[in-house]
């Protein structure tokens, strides 16, 4: 079927007596899918904080991800951007259980300023997301174009300086139900590598043996569920065979890590695929971290 060329107009919110930034914050948090963030549903609009009003925290469950959403009208300048980051700061301090991405949205995000968000994203998860309004046959479309994706995270390349802690530390953080469920992946772990053992970081919780740690595999223990990521050389063919399982899988284009989720019952029912996925990310052959 050949598509029809239809003529459009480009609307800016800033200027228009109708369509304001209150009419924007509401069209998001009907549809926060509408971002193309993912699967996203809305946890508060207008959050007091010691800096002002947020205009939207959305949340992802699966992922125990919340996105902290400032919006602006027109260019984006300096206030809005250490705004965001303010905000951003005080959410992850506030709910440390919690991952915390800041995310900008703006008509538009000039050079200069995509040059400072990009300086920035090399310290702080931040996302930059330039909004065209677009009016076509007395119609508005809304296209959000995202222009600064999240630079690689220690998520994929484990921090050579993690900050030690310990399980209390985790306790508080997760439960003791998802620690339980990394004990026993750990066990399974130690099958063919019995001098390994858990190694608490502040970031995660990695493995080592007595001398040094060896990451192969790193957990990051959440309220609900534990999530896993470990190195292999065959990444999509673990990840098809998690997802075969019923075992929620996570395909981050940029991780160099199997990424995936697990609770104790789905680990129970497939004991003899995690075992041979532990052993595979331990016959990986790469530098140790």
């Amino acid at each position: 079927m050949s598509l029809e060329y239809v003529k459009h107009d480009k609307l800016f919110l800033k200027s228009h007596p109708i369509l304001n930034e209150r009419w924007l914050q509401g069209i998001i948090a009907d549809d926060p899918a509408i971002l193309g963030l993912g699967d996203l549903a809305l946890k508060d609009v207008e959050r007091s904080t010691v800096y002002g009003r947020l205009d939207l925290l959305l949340k992802d469950d699966e992922t125990d991800t919340r996105y902290v959403v400032e919006i602006q009208l027109g260019k984006v300048d300096e206030s809005h951007i250490i705004r965001t980051i303010e905000y951003w700061d005080e959410e992850r301090n506030r709910y440390p259980q919690y991952d915390h991405i800041a995310v900008i949205i703006a008509e538009d995000i000039t050079s200069r300023f995509l040059n400072v968000i990009s300086l920035f994203n090399k310290a702080i998860p931040i996302i930059a997301i330039q909004l065209n309004a677009l009016q076509i046959d007395g119609k508005v479309v809304l296209n959000f174009a995202k222009v600064m994706d999240l630079a690689q995270r220690p998520d994929d390349e484990v921090e050579e300086k993690a900050e030690p802690t310990d399980r209390e530390f985790w306790l508080k953080k997760s439960s003791r139900e998802v620690l339980e469920t990394m004990d026993k992946c750990i066990t399974l772990l130690q099958t063919d590598n019995p001098v390994y053992r858990e190694n608490y970081n502040k970031r995660y919780v990695g493995i080592k043996d007595d001398y040094k740690s060896n990451n192969k595999v790193i957990f990051y223990p959440k309220k609900k569920h534990l999530r896993i990521g470990s190195k292999h050389t065959n990444r999509e063919f673990w990840l098809d065979q998690l997802e075969e399982a019923g075992i929620t899988v996570f395909r981050e284009k940029k991780s160099k890590r199997v990424h995936f989720r697990i609770n104790q019952e789905e680990l129970e029912n497939n004991r003899d695929l995690m075992l041979s996925l532990f052993k595979d990310a331990y016959s990986y052959e790469t530098e140790v971290e």
